[in-house]
């Protein structure tokens, strides 16, 4: 008995001097950088116990208040993190090739497998040479009549509001945008703007909620622990009817697709006038189409991308457009001088007409407003690297191993870049008064090898929605818009919705 205790309080002295020396290499790393002090076991966890969620992402930035562009926190039991927003350091991670998405992004995995998001190494760049073509501009102009159409309908929806008190356009936006992603994606109508309670809309903000819930849990460290959530069976069901559904979508347009005698095998290495040629394709059709090495594409592998598309193109421009809103509601100058760019160029038939990529293209103003709306609230607020290999940073090593949290949030606030960075100010990207900046000063869409590939899709659905808004109705600031914050799981949303009042335009 007693060799056994021995055995135990050996055992236990050897992990516990494990577990400070690897605390004090971790202390070492820390003072080349500026952050909280951790506690022994639970890190800087003390610093977050009881905090909202909104009050956990205000507690991020305010420590790069105090600290500065980059913040080392210690996790419990020794998990360091990096939360990283100055340009130099920032580019580093951005330019690595030997690091992957971390948490939370692994807790998409069971839904959107290894696609383009998650993957890293050999089949990521893969991935992307694969999908790259179906965001070339000619293709992007193709889905500009989605567009329109779901703009009109999101229009037509919002006239039920006007001259009435202060409502929520947030849900309005991520019905409208799901629909069109699910358009353009896919080519199937699922109706979410008629029908908000269509089941695969609602699968979809099921999942988007777990996510959510699975981000803030104390067991997130603990993938293995996941049965222990107690909508962890429900999780399992809302994926099995989001895969059932993309399935048939995919099997579907397959049999479609080889029953037309006029679309033929579309190769990997295709002359893109060949590709660009036919009529309209979804971003599922240039999947099908794909071969390599003489071989398409299994349905696991384009549900991967399609998925991955769905979840990454409906959240972030419903937080794009939603913000944007936001903004102008606040601004009425800035709303009053956009109005006048879309009325001078449209005119009296602003609100029918059919918006082309050239005719946004020449709306200066709108890209302003834009840029600066990305700029002050991205829809992506931070971006997960793990590293694989060790790098120099600050003058030491950080290891393999370490998460990277890239805080875009806060590197778009950065005084010396943007003067006044609080203030929504437009103009400070206009060719007058737009100051030198480096790549990584504005990353709305991220940078370096993984940004985002569907940015120009983003950027013109996000300026047909704008312009269609303004064309038919002025949007005034409810009466709540002050109270409006921020809460973030891998997208930037507000808490409670974004409050506005319409008014009808003559």
């Amino acid at each position: 008995m007693m060799l056994l205790v021995a055995i135990v309080v050996v055992y236990l002295s050897y992990v516990l001097f494990k577990y400070h020396q690897k605390r004090q290499q971790l202390l070492h790393i820390a003072k080349h950088f500026k952050g909280p002090y951790p506690d022994y076991f639970l890190g800087c966890f003390y610093l977050f116990r009881n905090k909202s969620v909104p009050e956990i992402f205000d507690l991020i930035n305010s420590l790069h208040h105090k600290y500065g562009a980059d913040v080392s926190m210690v996790g419990a039991f020794n998990d360091l993190v990096l939360d990283i927003s100055g340009a130099q350091n920032l580019e580093k991670v951005l330019l690595a090739k030997t690091t992957k998405k971390s948490f939370p992004y692994e807790f998409l995995e069971p839904w959107l497998g290894t696609g383009l998001l998650l993957s890293f190494g050999e089949k990521w760049f893969q991935r992307r040479r694969i999908i790259t073509p179906a965001f070339h501009f000619k293709i992007l102009d193709q889905f500009m009549d989605v567009f329109n159409h779901e703009a009109d309908v999101l229009v037509a929806k919002l006239e039920k509001q006007v001259n009435k008190q202060e409502f929520d356009i947030y849900d309005y936006i991520t019905l409208y945008a799901l629909d069109s992603i699910c358009a353009t994606s896919m080519g199937v109508q699922i109706n979410a703007q008629e029908d908000p309670n269509n089941e695969y809309a609602r699968a979809v903000k099921q999942m988007s909620e777990f996510i959510f819930r699975r981000v803030f849990s104390v067991l997130r460290q603990f993938p293995s622990l996941f049965f222990l959530y107690p909508f962890a069976r429900e999780q399992g069901r809302v994926i099995k009817k989001l895969h059932d559904f993309t399935n048939s979508v995919i099997e579907t347009r397959r049999r479609q697709l080889q029953a037309e005698q006029s679309v033929g095998k579309v190769e990997f290495d295709a002359d893109e006038d060949e590709l660009y040629s036919k009529r309209r394709d979804t971003f599922l059709d240039q999947l099908l189409k794909v071969t390599i090495d003489g071989k398409p594409l299994s349905t696991a592998d384009i549900r991967e991308e399609v998925d991955t598309f769905m979840f990454e193109g409906h959240d972030t421009t419903t937080s794009g457009i939603s913000f944007s809103i936001l903004q102008l509601a606040k601004h009425q100058d800035v709303q009053q001088k956009l109005f006048e760019e879309i009325d001078g160029m449209l005119g009296a038939n602003a609100k029918n007409t059919a918006l082309t990529g050239a005719l946004l293209q020449e709306m200066k103003y709108l890209d302003l407003v834009i840029k600066e709306s990305l700029r002050l609230v991205p829809p992506v607020p931070f971006i997960g690297r793990k590293l694989l290999e060790d790098m120099e940073m600050n003058g030491t090593k950080i290891p393999a191993g370490t998460t990277m949290s890239l805080n875009i949030f806060n590197v778009h606030r950065n005084p010396k870049v943007f003067p006044d960075p609080e203030k929504f100010d437009p103009e400070r990207f206009s060719d007058e008064n737009e100051i030198k900046r480096g790549p990584y000063d504005y990353i709305p869409f991220s940078a370096g090898f993984r940004n985002c590939i569907g940015q120009k899709y983003a950027l013109l659905e996000m300026k047909v929605t704008i312009v269609k808004l303004l064309a038919s109705y002025k949007i005034l600031p409810g009466e709540s818009i002050n109270q409006v914050r921020y809460k973030t799981d891998l997208v930037l949303r507000p808490t409670a919705g974004i409050p506005v009042k319409l008014l009808k335009r003559n």
